[in-house]
């Protein structure tokens, strides 16, 4: 006769049953989910969504990094899709936006529709071959524009009247200059007038809405992706590590 002793007990839902008593905890949400993903990332709560098409892409990888989880983007599309899903969430948000989407002075505004059209981008921040800021182009700058072969010069808010901040700045004090200045859109300079970053009213407002959110070191969301383990995994790994994946 065989000896069964050593098989584990296996359980479903279904076998446990959690007896109501009286708890010390005052309130639920005195009650921490909080749990290590790997040694530097943390979840607030224990919840990553399933690596299948039909589930997670981009979208669902917002929404769940928002609430404190992860989601991790399938891999049943092109690397480049993929590596484009992933830079969506990267891009979503984040206190400071770096690498923001800009434009050139003598690009024109047909150019600036188009591109707004394809990132889904309202506005824009205008520099040189070099990168120093030379202005701001927003949405209502485009909403009015009749000259759809004029360039963007014509139509943006000036270097000179456009209100920008030390890339060092901290939350609090980009949270008063919007607010005292009634602008949605603050460029992060260096010293030399180089574009670093980019501040916006929105993400001040997700910083707000969404304490518990997995975010990185730069207050952007995280994301997951799945490789395989065949195939072009290697080349596939290296094109979301380029993206930004963080799993």
């Amino acid at each position: 006769m065989s000896n069964h002793t050593n098989i584990p007990i296996g359980l479903t839902y279904d076998d446990i049953l959690l007896v109501p008593k009286r708890s010390k905890i005052a309130h639920r949400h005195d009650v921490s989910t909080r749990t290590k993903l790997t040694r530097n990332i943390t979840l607030e709560i224990p919840f990553i969504s399933a690596n299948m098409d039909t589930v997670t892409e981009s979208r669902m990888a917002i929404s769940l990094a928002h609430r404190g989880g992860l989601g991790i983007i399938h891999r049943f599309m092109s690397m480049e899709k993929q590596a484009a899903e992933v830079k969506k969430v990267k891009r979503h948000e984040g206190f400071i936006l770096y690498k923001p989407f800009t434009l050139f002075p003598w690009s024109t505004v047909t150019e600036a529709r188009l591109k707004a059209e394809e990132t889904k981008v309202s506005s824009f921040i205008i520099t040189d071959e070099k990168d120093r800021v030379k202005g701001i182009l927003t949405r209502r700058d485009l909403i009015f524009a009749e000259n759809n072969a004029g360039p963007v010069s014509e139509i943006m808010t000036p270097e000179d009247k456009l209100i920008a901040a030390p890339q060092n700045i901290t939350y609090k004090k980009a949270k008063e200059i919007l607010k005292k200045h009634k602008i949605e859109k603050l460029p992060l300079v260096d010293r030399n007038n180089k574009l670093i970053g980019l501040i916006t009213a929105k993400s001040i407002e997700h910083q707000t809405l969404y304490k518990s959110a997995t975010t990185d070191r730069y207050g952007r969301l995280r994301v997951g992706a799945a490789v395989g383990a065949v195939g072009d995994f290697m080349d596939r790994a290296k094109a979301l590590i380029e993206a930004g994946v963080d799993a």
